[in-house]
């Protein structure tokens, strides 16, 4: 992106919103006293804003992952505003279009592109951006739901109100401060809120593991899950979206999901919403496996039986009375030459298996090999047997 074209696709009240006023805020800080209520208020407030977008907007609206009552709704959607992310409608519409074409052109936050685009970038330019580019989704539920459509109407208002004008008076009126109020728990701590949120666009399609699905960019990382309550979870999170929970073990850092469960407790919430554990099972199990394949595939195994050349009896017989130090375990010749003196139990017990087969002998009749033994010798094979007839006997 050009520079000429970056200007004509800045889209000014999103840059005054996420960058100058947070700028503007942070170069009058040597002039403001710090309080240290109005600081903690800061802390608070932001909890309350963040868990309105991860619970609310998120997992609530853009996922339908369980049934709110109307308080909770409204309070979230008051709240919500307050985060200065945009309106519910508008929000989840972008969110549901990220999964269904997430790393694709029509992925509204595509990682692809880069991670400055993926966690703001996409927002403060906007070329394009629309349906036009942004991948086509259903959000008639949103459309039909009357705290989503009066919160769409009144959204900047309701930014404005909650999230700079409400921490200003509350701080003034509580701890007089009503500069720092608006420094800090206005301006400071909703860009605040605002970067950590942004982080699952980024963070979390760039650092981390993938225990559940490959593929995709959606990654696990335990700090993004700290930073971001809970929702750094998120390969989980993208193979099983409507789940409530994104750190689905008992140990995951998900104080989301948690919140959720308290007011399911106490009737705010029903219908938790949780995908088959057999299912997630299996995706794990999955991911695991494929990641032994590929640390299979590093390691020497020797060359498989069936593409080893075939040797008849009488051959294995006639090179082993001619010096070669072959053995017969298995279907399979072995060379041993190099191991004759390596043996464990010394060099008389394996020489006196050269000709033979000596199946029997090595799987226990006269000393039940290891593993490890057994994977060694799989290096050794050199051919396969052809059928032979009594073989413990040494008759063809």
């Amino acid at each position: 992106m050009s520079n000429r074209t970056s200007l004509a696709s800045l889209n000014w009240l999103h840059t005054i919103a996420l960058v100058m006023l947070p700028l503007g805020a942070l170069m009058i800080l040597p002039w403001i006293h710090a309080h240290r209520a109005t600081i903690w208020f800061m802390l608070g407030y932001g909890y309350l804003r963040g868990f309105a977008i991860t619970a609310g907007y998120h997992r609530l609206w853009a996922h339908r992952a369980y049934t709110a009552r109307t308080p909770l709704k409204l309070a979230l959607a008051i709240l919500g505003a307050g985060a200065a992310q945009d309106s519910i409608k508008k929000w989840c519409r972008d969110h549901r279009a990220h999964h269904r074409y997430v790393d694709t052109d029509k992925d509204p936050y595509n990682i692809q592109k880069g991670f400055f685009y993926a966690h703001m970038g996409w927002i403060l330019f906007e070329e394009g951006h629309g349906v036009q580019t942004t991948g086509r989704v259903d959000i008639s539920d949103l459309k039909s739901d009357p705290i989503v459509q009066w919160q769409s109407r009144n959204h900047l208002f309701l930014a404005l109100l909650v999230g700079y004008v409400a921490p200003t008076v509350i701080c003034g009126l509580c701890f007089e401060d009503f500069l720092g109020g608006f420094v800090f728990a206005g301006c400071l701590g909703t860009a605040l809120q605002q970067q950590v949120a942004f982080c699952v666009n980024s963070v979390a399609h760039w650092a981390g593991t993938q225990p559940y699905g490959a593929g995709k960019t959606p990654r696990d990382h335990v700090l993004t899950g700290i930073l971001t309550l809970g929702e750094g979870y998120h390969n989980f999170h993208h193979e099983f979206p409507i789940d409530y929970r994104n750190g689905v073990r008992w140990h995951d850092f998900d104080p989301t999901k948690w919140v959720i469960w308290i007011c399911y407790q106490i009737g705010l919430v029903t219908n938790l919403r949780r995908f088959p554990q057999n299912e997630i099972e299996k995706g794990r199990l999955q991911q695991r496996r494929a990641k032994l394949d590929k640390e299979y595939e590093t390691v020497d195994w020797g060359v498989p039986l069936a593409e080893l050349p075939v040797m008849k009896w009488e051959e294995y017989k006639q090179q082993a009375r001619t010096g070669c130090n072959l053995i017969v375990i298995g279907a399979a010749v072995h060379d041993v030459s190099a191991f004759v003196t390596e043996h464990p139990g010394g060099p008389a017990m394996i020489t006196g298996a050269i000709g033979k087969d000596a199946t029997e002998m090595f799987g226990g009749g006269m000393y039940r090999h290891s593993n490890a033994a057994s994977n060694l010798l799989h290096r050794m094979r050199i051919a396969r047997i052809e059928k032979k007839v009594n073989l413990a006997s040494g008759e063809d």
